[in-house]
């Protein structure tokens, strides 16, 4: 069993809380939103919540040590989170990447310890549509998350499906979905936005609930969720730009965008949390294909 420690840091330096005030301004922040510490500080996983005028975003960020590791997961069948916590028992989870509703197949690519378990080109449905052969190359080509064992060292990465492994290490898992967010949007290279054909497979400039992961020079990595607000479901969220300029604000050299929409969701210290609403502002809860879960690395006694 694996034992379950959720603890955050207590100290706030001044130079971050300044940091912390210039970001409020950007994102029209509340007050009361408590700014997040130096990742240097860090010792344990820390959560934050933060207030904006169309959103509610969920933070986590999961600081560079050993003592945790981000990993994906994959279902055989559509399940929801509440199913992935029961499975796995970890720390956190958050929903990710594509799949196809009706066949219940993957269209982003998933890699379980050295091995290709999702494979988008095994999607029928994806590779026999009309409409997406256009954009196959580029779908087969989206941006993943991955983690290396280098050494006795694990390191993260967010790079394109073509890019090679880091030198003197060896792929271990990833988990594909896209755009890539940092150090730029990469929406049309990526087969989501073709402005000639007016196509926006995701609704990139629309406000939505969305969901994304980050990489910061010092290794942290950053987990967010946005969710939509009750008072308006409708006209309420992130657009892309808005969650790549808040990745960044949040530190981020890297960052990947996740699946969004319906299957936004986040799972924390026994809570769910959810970013799509319908016209009553109830939370959607829908279930995914795969998920990113943080878990606790416990060492035998000897």
């Amino acid at each position: 069993m694996k034992k379950i420690y959720l603890l955050g840091g207590k100290l706030i330096t001044s130079m971050m809380l300044l940091l912390a005030w210039n970001s409020s301004q950007q994102f029209g922040l509340r007050s009361e939103v408590v700014p997040i510490q130096n990742s240097s500080q860090l010792k344990n996983i820390r959560y934050e919540q933060r207030i904006l005028p169309q959103s509610i975003v969920h933070i986590l960020l999961i600081p560079p040590n050993s003592k945790y590791l981000i990993v994906p997961a994959l279902s055989t069948k559509l399940i929801h989170l509440e199913e992935f916590t029961t499975q796995y028992k970890a720390l956190a989870i958050l929903n990710g990447g594509f799949f196809d509703p009706v066949n219940q197949k993957t269209t982003s690519t998933v890699v379980l310890q050295k091995q290709l378990v999702a494979n988008p080109r095994n999607n029928e449905r994806l590779i026999n549509n009309p409409n997406l052969k256009p954009y196959l190359d580029k779908i087969f080509n989206r941006t993943e998350f991955r983690r290396y064992q280098c050494g006795q060292n694990i390191r993260y990465d967010i790079v394109l499906r073509s890019e090679k492994s880091l030198p003197g290490c060896q792929l271990i898992d990833a988990l594909g979905a896209g755009p890539q967010l940092l150090p730029q949007l990469t929406l049309e290279p990526e087969g989501f936005v073709d402005p000639i054909n007016k196509r926006d497979a995701i609704g990139s400039n629309q406000p939505n609930a969305r969901t994304a992961v980050g990489i910061k020079s010092d290794r942290t990595i950053i987990l967010v969720m946005v969710a939509q607000k009750s008072d308006s479901p409708g006209n309420s969220g992130m657009s892309l730009p808005a969650v790549a300029n808040l990745m960044k604000s949040l530190g981020a050299e890297k960052a990947m965008n996740l699946d969004g929409g319906s299957s936004s969701s986040l799972y924390y210290q026994g809570k769910f949390f959810y970013g799509k609403l319908d016209r009553q502002g109830n939370p959607i809860k829908r279930p995914v294909k795969s998920v990113l879960l943080v878990q606790e690395i416990v060492k035998e006694s000897k």
